[in-house]
């Protein structure tokens, strides 16, 4: 499925459009994804409702992803607009997008994890969880992606 978006870019939903180099480029140097190698992100490709966004010229510039069941809940992940194309609206395009998206209309519970947007985040109705109540099995990607 295909999305107009500003100054003439595109968002679009084929997994097999999305350029891992520049997913696999984009992440590597991320916080939340220090060092990620390149058939981890395949493989996190593979198992999610992907929306790349796309310049006039075809290039990927602006990314997300939603790792879901389709019913019931759904874990917004990896959004980033590559630093040469910020300013142009694609962090609230690919964001909106994918979160109208048709496949994901019901769901019950969209979750996320954010360091420095919450702001962006808030203005979706995103709100933080209450304290005690969600838990996580933590690995530092420096630490995971360096094991033999």
């Amino acid at each position: 499925m295909k999305w107009t978006g500003p100054d003439g870019f595109e968002a679009d939903d084929n997994p097999e459009r999305v350029d891992i180099d520049v997913v696999q480029g984009f992440l590597s140097t991320s916080y939340w994804a220090t060092g990620i190698p390149r058939d981890v992100v395949e493989r996190s490709i593979a198992g999610s409702l992907n929306l790349g966004v796309y310049a006039p010229d075809g290039a990927l510039v602006a990314y997300a992803r939603m790792v879901t069941d389709y019913a019931t809940f759904a874990w917004l992940a990896d959004v980033f607009v590559l630093e040469t194309h910020r300013g142009h609206g694609l962090g609230r395009f690919v964001v909106s997008t994918l979160l109208e998206h048709p496949d994901l209309k019901g769901l019950r519970q969209v979750l996320l994890a954010t360091a420095d947007a919450h702001e962006l985040y808030r203005s979706y109705g995103f709100t933080e969880t209450a304290p005690g109540r969600m838990m996580a099995i933590r690995q530092e990607p420096a630490e995971l992606y360096s094991q033999p």
